[in-house]
């Protein structure tokens, strides 16, 4: 009887591979792989070639491996520097929650120590490894780290920037009229002396919150007093001495606007220590419904900004744009998410308004 080399006939019944395939194609697996997963960068004749191979090996492939293979191709870096704990906690939860669902492979980078001659060189270096960049604030407003990711040809979404960019796609919440919508809220409860702990001035978003703010104050006739306004970075720390100076004043605020949620923690902390009770004495307002807005006592009425669901939806923008075809235009997506006024315990009546209801 003779006998048959096992090595020369194809298994009966068994799986066709991807390396049997590439094999006959006389091309790599990563080749087949890419045409698999129609990837724009391979030759009509390779492709063609590829695909005979496909039909006459009868070759299916694994959901698994091309969802691996998508992921290669799709390799996206969240980079942050500087943000709340809270902050960062929901971004990253939105970012890891899209590149699961999307089979997208996410890098992530803390870029705190950097200044602005690394961050250029940074910058460059990302582009070489990554198809896509999501850019939190503040980066999401660094134009030295645009400038570099679009030059080579890096698909960049911003998060929270309180201005649209014309060069690269954004996710964020209307913040001008949240910070007016607050705002108004504070007028409506009888508060006049509404002070405001601003945001970091490099940030648009802390600006576009302030000029809610003023907004409000002037369509209810309440003149802006300078006394009442002071300078935060959104971190609570930068809270502590701002809040004060405001509650050391001969005629102190019945009101704090704070820019973030951290701010507004820090000015209960601080009211707490001078013995005011939050909020008979003093209505305090946050912005982000962070974990901090709920984590002390009374817990914030504050903003709710969307973060995780704002991360989800730019991986999806990011994807679109990596997957599109070569012959398709590049699109610049920008889009508006909807934000919440979150009412809690830290708002009341101020004493006066309190007492004439009374």
């Amino acid at each position: 009887m003779k006998r048959t080399d096992k090595k020369s006939v194809r298994r009966k019944g068994g799986a066709v591979t991807i390396d049997e395939v590439a094999a006959l194609a006389k091309v790599s697996p990563m080749t087949v792989s890419r045409v698999i997963n129609s990837h724009s960068k391979v030759r009509d004749t390779t492709r063609e070639k590829v695909m005979q191979a496909v039909n006459k090996l009868g070759y299916v492939p694994n959901a698994a491996a091309s969802s691996l293979a998508a992921a290669q191709d799709a390799r996206i870096a969240l980079i942050y520097t500087d943000p709340s704990g809270a902050y960062l906690r929901e971004l990253l939860m939105g970012t890891l929650h899209g590149a699961a669902r999307s089979a997208a492979q996410l890098v992530i980078a803390d870029w705190d120590e950097l200044g602005v001659g690394t961050e250029r060189k940074a910058a460059r270096a990302l582009a070489r490894k990554v198809a896509g960049v999501i850019l939190p604030p503040p980066l999401c407003e660094s134009k030295t780290v645009i400038d570099e990711l679009v030059k080579a040809g890096v698909h960049v979404v911003a998060i929270a920037a309180g201005r649209f960019d014309p060069d690269i796609s954004s996710v964020r919440i209307d913040d001008f009229l949240a910070g007016k919508e607050i705002t108004h809220y504070l007028i409506k409860m009888g508060h006049t002396r509404i002070a405001c702990i601003k945001g970091n001035p490099s940030q648009s978003a802390s600006t576009r919150r302030f000029e809610g703010y003023q907004a409000a104050l002037k369509e209810a006739g309440i003149p802006l007093d300078a006394a009442l306004v002071r300078q935060g970075y959104f971190t609570y720390r930068s809270g502590l001495p701002v809040a004060e100076e405001l509650l050391a004043l001969r005629k102190p605020p019945t009101a704090i606007f704070a820019g973030n949620d951290d701010m507004a923690a820090a000015a209960v902390s601080v009211a707490h220590r001078r013995g005011i009770d939050v909020p008979r004495d003093l209505s305090i307002v946050g912005f982000d419904d962070s974990s901090a807005a709920t984590t002390i006592w009374p817990e914030l009425t504050t903003i709710r900004q969307p973060i995780l669901a704002m991360a989800d939806a730019a991986i999806d923008i990011l994807l679109r744009a990596i997957r599109r075809k070569e012959s398709e235009p590049r699109v610049v997506v920008h889009q508006v998410a909807a934000h919440q006024l979150v009412l809690r315990d830290s708002v009341a009546p101020p004493h006066a308004v309190a007492g004439k209801k009374a």
